[in-house]
């Protein structure tokens, strides 16, 4: 039975499981203030011959830290992951802040990522009058500070009723506030808009109907940029499609591998 093994190279968290031959190797990068667990729901419904490359952004969830970081650097750590695997082929799959980061190795890999997966992203999220504050909060107060507030754009109206969203919660004020205020620092920093008629590979774009963090129509004019994108949205679902509707995610994710 192939089973995804967790471990960890230069002080990143990450899990693998090497695809049967001809077989796709999927490559996830997730959302801020989650962890790799953000995917279980999808992973768990993909075909089990595939490949699976998941990891913790440095600050997050089991990866060391860093003293600096950026989009690009996150998108490095990446790189040396498909490194030491030798992973040369692979669709990445990026949420959120892992968008970005999708799209940066999108431009750094065109040969080795054969196809792009942007789930509730944009080539620029929110400006430094978002972020600071956020920043600043965080580094004096904790996450938990303003986590109801984070939560509440996170998520359908509906799936705050339920008791799966306490999960969600706590994996959100567990995030070292650090490792949280500089990935949002990276995401404030980044902004891929001209380079997105750059983007040579098949992208599927993917908003959830109900997301306050990036709304459908950012998401959009984010997938109109990219030469042949596609454009769908999952209803009854905010930021976290993946988590509120993994079924419709991977009936989305399949059709865009295989197709």
């Amino acid at each position: 039975m192939r089973v995804e093994t967790f471990t960890a190279i230069d002080g990143i968290h990450h899990g693998y499981r090497a695809p049967e031959p001809g077989a796709p190797t999927l490559v996830f990068a997730n959302s801020l203030g989650t962890d790799l667990r953000v995917w279980d729901r999808v992973v768990a419904r993909l075909p089990t011959e595939w490949g699976l490359l998941r990891h913790d952004k440095r600050g997050h969830g089991l990866s060391r830290s860093a003293q600096t970081l950026t989009i690009e650097t996150m998108a490095q750590d990446v790189e040396a992951l498909l490194d030491h695997y030798e992973i040369t082929d692979f669709i990445g799959v990026g949420l959120s802040v892992g968008g970005l980061i999708m799209q940066c190795l999108a431009l750094r890999q065109p040969q080795a990522m054969r196809k792009l997966v942007l789930s509730d992203t944009a080539a620029k999220i929110g400006s430094p009058e978002l972020w600071n504050p956020r920043m600043e909060a965080v580094r004096t107060n904790g996450i938990a500070s303003i986590s109801e507030a984070i939560l509440a754009r996170w998520f359908a109206p509906s799936y705050l009723e339920t008791e799966d969203f306490a999960m969600w919660k706590a994996m959100l004020e567990r995030t070292p506030a650090e490792g949280y205020a500089q990935v949002c620092g990276a995401i404030r920093d980044a902004d891929f808009t001209a380079d997105l008629p750059n983007i040579a590979q098949p992208t599927l774009a993917i908003a959830g109907a109900q997301d306050a963090s990036t709304p459908p129509d950012l998401v959009r004019a984010t997938a109109e940029k990219i030469p042949g994108a596609r454009f769908e949205t999952i209803e009854v679902a905010g930021h976290l499609p993946c988590v509120e509707q993994p079924a419709r995610f991977v009936e989305l994710l399949s059709a865009h591998v295989t197709g």
